[in-house]
């Protein structure tokens, strides 16, 4: 069955002849201005801010707080030959945080050492055992966290009574209660006045390279984009301006090891978009913190020896097929697992909780219910949530701290550790806070829809004005479109497993391919259903020629969904309605009808429609027809003239002619089929030209004459032959039609 995911919100309406004024000088067409439009870019300023992000524009690293004290310390550091420690995250932000860290004091000649905590043995954030160790048996003088820091009280304050300062750069949410470090350089600090609050943490390193070099050094921000990118923070305002740039130099790398990772990824170093940074080199430098020890990835994205730079990046491609095969292990593991209830909580002993969170999100876009998925180690299970729009797992789970170990997250995502006896009980409030904010669990995710496309005017060249507003990501995401009205002229699927589905679609003149991720199993359903689908737009490069591609995000039936399964194997669904022997065998309040025998008779007609008819029919969502036809008097037709004139012939030579024992060979000397002959022989009998006792049919030679068509029995094979030949030949949607006709 074609469902759909999201909640459509389909923007319309027409734009403003200034704005258009506007547009056309810039060589956009109207749907690309109307998202300018749409997303509050509409005067001139803005446009040329919007289209042409430029590094002059960046605001001043010292409206961020702290940032003058933080930079006297460093610079002190380097002065006095003081050992310094870049203490980072296990994720690609914390990666490239710290790179672009390490990169800047590498250039003023400072002795720094970089750190990158372990998921598995050290956490997330500043570890005291870790600040121990460095400070007493590596002599660090000062320490500068990158993407952490401001939830680290305890080994910051150990660190500080010590005499080694810490520096924290950080973009987290910042907790009631801040760390007592020498400086905290925050974009959301309360003392802070810097204008934009949105950077990742390798933005506030990069703020602060750029306060220590005193210069913007461009050729870090390839890491920057990574950064920014993998991070999910708003892609606006001064990220959209290091990301555009970042992207055109990380097309250009001379990185020794991003070379290697995006070649080893498949990289086209031609067409570096955010969608590489999202799809091919942040997953694999996640997959090392996922799986293993982090901190190889600050050698391959600041070291410059190519043998090594290879070795690493083969070993973090190896990592990143590792971990797409133990989630899917899990993810089928899981699948097996999953209730009913309106909350999924599932653990097992046996999996790698670096990828719970992934698979976690994978399970929720299944199921449209939040998920919780637990790795148990002996009594405690550590793991990942994913919840849909509807429920707020931070708000849901924040205030049952005698749950939880540790806990924390934010409205759709949140991790947790907890001891098994706990499960239930968090299960329980789960449920507890869908009832005591009554939430309507079946609400949908909303789908910002930008337009309507016509695909008849769709081009290549349109596709490439869109291409003007990237890059896309959070609060700037790339844009959705409708198309309605459309024919499928081929739909079939594609990909290992064939999970993959891929469409031909035609409107008027023009004939446009789509691609639909996991729906290859709907090849027959969109083959014969009419749909609206939801689509971004791009273009396909194959053998020199670029084509238009939809990249479809989601799909909606048009009425009913017909099925035709006549000539298909195809299994149907447990609880659905069933049509068999002229009565409909289950509810009809089922939202699947499957018409698995077509009526033997008027009266299974009459009452096949009448269930369709039926206010119940409301809810019906999708109907099989299968039509088995046992007796096929389509086949052999209601009988004609000739044949009627043969068989009273033949008969009216037999006083008596045995019905039970010759009546195949009186069928075959007149080849007349079978089937059809019995139906004959009761034609005549109800005519009275006949009589049939005992099984001998005797011939009424003084019958009146009458004309075959005043049988019923006739006239009953003839409507019958007329519903067979719609239920085995004509359209599904003939056939629907026919049904639901008054």
């Amino acid at each position: 069955m074609i469902q759909t995911k999201y909640e459509w919100m389909l923007s319309e309406g027409t734009l403003p002849d200034e704005f258009l004024k506007l547009i056309k000088k810039e060589k956009l067409d109207t749907l690309t201005g109307k998202i300018l439009y749409d997303r509050g870019i509409r005067d001139a300023e803005k446009i040329e801010h919007f289209l042409r992000p430029n590094l002059e524009d960046l605001y001043d690293p010292f409206l961020l707080h702290d940032m003058e004290k933080a930079i006297t310390r460093i610079l002190k550091a380097i002065e006095t030959n003081q050992k310094i420690l870049v203490y980072g995250d296990y994720d690609a932000d914390g990666m490239t945080a710290a790179s672009v860290m390490k990169t800047a004091l590498d250039e003023l000649g400072a002795e720094v050492e970089v750190y990158l905590p372990n998921r598995f043995t050290d956490g997330y954030g500043p570890n005291l055992e870790v600040y121990q160790y460095f400070i007493n048996n590596e002599a660090i003088d000062l320490i500068i966290t990158v993407d952490n820091g401001v939830a680290g009280n305890e080994a910051i304050a150990w660190a500080q009574n010590q005499g080694v300062d810490v520096i924290i750069t950080d973009h987290h949410a910042m907790p009631d209660q801040l760390p007592e470090a020498y400086a905290i350089v925050h974009p959301e600090h309360a003392e802070s006045t810097y204008p934009f609050k949105f950077l990742a943490g390798v933005g506030v390193a990069f703020k602060v390279a750029c306060a220590l070099l005193e210069y913007v050094p461009r050729e870090m921000l390839d890491l920057v984009a990574i950064g920014t990118i993998a991070d999910m923070v708003s892609l606006t305002d001064e990220n959209r301006i290091l990301v555009a740039h970042g992207l055109k130099i990380l097309a250009q790398t001379e990185r020794a090891g991003l070379q290697e990772l995006m070649q080893y990824a498949g990289v086209d170093f031609d067409k570096v978009t955010e969608e590489t940074v999202g799809f091919q080199i942040a997953p694999r430098l996640n997959a090392l913190g996922r799986l293993d020890d982090p901190n190889p990835a600050i050698e391959l994205l600041t070291g410059w020896d190519e043998d090594e730079a290879h070795e690493i990046a083969k070993m973090i491609d190896q990592k990143n097929s590792e971990r797409k095969e133990i989630v899917e292990e899990i993810y089928q593991q899981a699948v097996t697992m999953l209730t009913g209830d309106p909350v999924e909580v599932l653990y097992h002993e046996d999996w790698h909780k670096g990828v719970l969170g992934i698979v976690a999100g994978r399970l929720l876009e299944q199921t449209h219910k939040p998920v919780v998925m637990l790795a148990k180690e002996g009594e405690i299970l550590k793991g990942s949530a994913r919840s849909i729009e509807a429920f707020n797992i931070f708000d849901a789970l924040n205030s049952h701290h005698e749950l939880f170990i540790a806990f924390g997250g934010h409205k759709q995502a949140a991790g947790m550790t907890l001891t098994l006896d706990h499960v239930t009980a968090l299960k329980q409030a789960m449920l507890d806070y869908i009832e005591h904010e009554n939430l309507d669990m079946s609400l949908k995710s909303s789908l910002e829809l930008s337009g309507r496309c016509d695909l008849e005017a769709l081009s290549v060249e349109q596709i490439r004005s869109l291409q003007k507003l990237a890059p896309y990501g959070m609060d700037h995401p790339k844009p959705y479109f409708l198309v309605e009205n459309y024919k499928v002229v081929q739909s079939r699927s594609m990909g290992k497993d064939n999970s993959h589905l891929k469409l031909r679609l035609t409107q008027g003149k023009q004939q446009v391919e789509a691609v639909y991720f996991n729906h290859g199993a709907e090849a027959l359903e969109f083959e014969q259903v009419d749909t609206k689908l939801a689509v971004n737009l791009s273009t396909n490069s194959w053998n020199g020629n670029t084509t238009v591609q939809l990249m479809v995000q989601d799909a909606k039936a048009v009425g009913i969904e017909l099925i035709d399964a006549r000539s298909q194997g195809i299994n149907f669904p447990e609880k659905a309605g069933v049509f068999v022997q002229n009565e409909l065998k289950h509810d009809i309040m089922e939202d699947v009808l499957v018409v698995l025998e077509a009526p033997t008779n008027l009266a299974g007609f009459s009452l096949l429609k009448q269930a369709l008819q039926a206010k119940a029919a409301q809810n019906l969502k999708m109907i099989y027809f299968k039509n088995q036809i046992e007796d096929t008097y389509y086949l052999t037709g209601g009988g004609n003239r000739e044949q009627f004139a043969k068989l009273y012939k033949a008969i009216y030579q037999f006083p008596e002619f045995d019905v039970r024992y010759k009546l195949k060979s009186l069928a075959d000397y007149l080849n007349i089929p079978h089937l059809l002959l019995i139906k004959m022989i009761k034609i005549f009998e109800e005519l009275d030209f006949v009589t049939i006792e005992n099984g001998l049919m005797s011939v009424n030679k003084t019958a009146e004459k009458r004309e075959i068509s005043e049988s019923k029995i006739y006239q009953e094979l003839q409507e019958i032959v007329k519903m067979q030949e719609l239920f085995a030949l004509a359209p599904v949607k003939e056939i629907y039609q026919k049904l639901i006709e008054k």
